[in-house]
């Protein structure tokens, strides 16, 4: 069944070349097209385009669809050509004519718009639930460990001390910023381009502001042509912001990979979250963090991929579109067990004690002897040439200890502002809102 099909059949071997991977990638659109067409009709009716009776039928049994969905038992049949296709079919078999009605005022393109824009929405909201998860994490363990230095490094060379605490709350304030680009994609992604039909907008009265009020949008795509043209940026903006997301996961399991190495040695991990080898019996490899660093590495190469397929498109819909959901849809589902993952990691990791003891780490503080003698009195530059020739002569004696009291430091972490700016980007996301709309829409 397809909705655009009229008398003749079309070649098989096009019909499968055009269709593609576009069922299995539609499967992810299910809920939304349902909820949809829950606001659509009841607009529908609302401007006379269709009748009470058949509107109280519609919305039934799309509800009754919807809980299909949400209990995994709705499916795309053979020879159905989309999810719209398929939700119509089982309207039109199960109430009759009224199930042939819902598309009035419709085109597939603005039915594509919109669900994509409600999935994309339940995707960022799952997708900041739980980097708000990883963030508490990475700021209690910031805490927790805040004590315990490791060497820091500039050009992987031993440079100056750190600490766990600044590790872990660097990755958390990282997150902190990553929310923004979060932000920015709900944002995108929270207008309603319902109505827009084909792109060029409808003969019939419809209510473009009633069905955004329905599906909890904070605004509407106004102009037509533009809604349209906004398949393509949204997947672009939101992928920016997941890519994000996925450079602050790669760059910590790289750090996670260097320091579990054995010439490192600063943590470890249980063996159930580590692997072997089928030679080499005392292998322990962070397997998780070198698929993490490849899974977002990946993430990250996903705008580009973007923008390419659209950058030299004119206004109005290309079937080109189609093909964004390939790569978009599968790493949103990377991106989640990359987190969910990190987070398991992290909640078992093992710090070793007493890291900056080993002697190879006595140059580490030569920065803090430097600034010992500057508070003593002796001008920076004439400290610096002082220990540097101590260093050469082998006479240098390492201070052993660091006081650091400024904001961002190893002595005032400020994770409680990391925390602040965390939290209010995190309350200008309107979650509440969209969820109380989709459950009035759906009861």
């Amino acid at each position: 069944m397809k909705l655009w099909q009229k008398d003749k059949q079309v070649l098989k071997s096009v019909d499968d070349f055009t269709v593609g991977k576009d069922r299995e990638m539609d499967s992810f659109l299910a809920e939304a097209d349902v909820l949809g067409s829950l606001a659509h009709t009841r607009m529908l009716e609302s401007i006379g385009l269709m009748s009470a009776e058949d509107l109280a039928l519609v919305q039934q049994e799309l509800k009754n669809i919807y809980r299909e969905i949400n209990e995994g038992k709705f499916s795309i049949e053979d020879g159905v050509e989309d999810v719209h296709s398929q939700v119509e079919l089982l309207l039109t078999r199960r109430i009759g004519e009224a199930g042939k009605k819902i598309h009035s005022g419709r085109s597939r393109n603005d039915q594509v718009l919109v669900d994509l824009k409600l999935f994309f929405r339940s995707q960022i909201h799952h997708l900041v639930t739980n980097i708000e998860t990883l963030f508490r994490q990475l700021i209690a363990q910031s805490e927790e460990h805040k004590e315990k230095l490791l060497p820091g490094y500039t050009h992987l060379q031993i440079a100056m001390p750190s600490s766990f605490g600044l590790w872990f709350g660097a990755y958390a304030e990282s997150l902190a910023d990553d929310m923004e680009m979060l932000l920015a994609a709900w944002k995108i992604c929270n207008k309603n381009p319902l109505g827009s039909a084909a792109g060029y907008g409808s003969s019939f009265p419809l209510n473009r502001s009633m069905t955004t009020s329905l599906l909890g949008f904070e605004a509407l795509n106004y102009n037509v042509v533009y809604a349209q043209m906004g398949r393509g940026k949204a997947e672009r903006i939101l992928a920016q912001a997941m890519s994000s997301v996925a450079a602050t996961l790669a760059r910590l399991a790289m750090d996670a990979c260097l320091f579990i190495n054995q010439n490192f040695g600063f943590i470890s991990f249980p063996d159930e979250l580590t692997t072997g080898s089928s030679i080499m019996p005392h292998k322990k490899n962070p397997d998780v963090f070198e698929l993490i660093r490849a899974r977002c590495n990946k993430i990250q190469a996903l705008p580009n991929e973007i923008a390419l397929m659209t950058t030299n498109l004119p206004s109005g819909y290309h079937r080109d579109l189609q093909l964004l959901k390939e790569g978009l849809f599968p790493a949103m589902s990377s991106l989640h067990e990359c987190i969910d993952m990190t987070a398991l990691m992290l909640k078992n990791i093992r710090i070793k004690d007493d890291i900056l003891k080993d002697p190879k780490y006595a140059y580490l503080f030569s920065v803090e002897a430097v600034n010992a003698e500057v508070l003593n009195g002796l001008p920076f530059r004439e400290a610096y040439k002082k220990v540097g020739r101590e260093i050469e002569e082998g006479s240098f004696t390492s201070p052993g200890m660091v006081v650091h009291t400024h904001e961002g430091s190893i002595g005032n972490l400020c994770n409680n502002e990391i925390s602040l700016a965390f939290d209010a980007v995190l309350n200008r996301f309107n979650f509440d809102a969209v969820d109380k709309a989709i459950e009035s829409l759906v009861d």
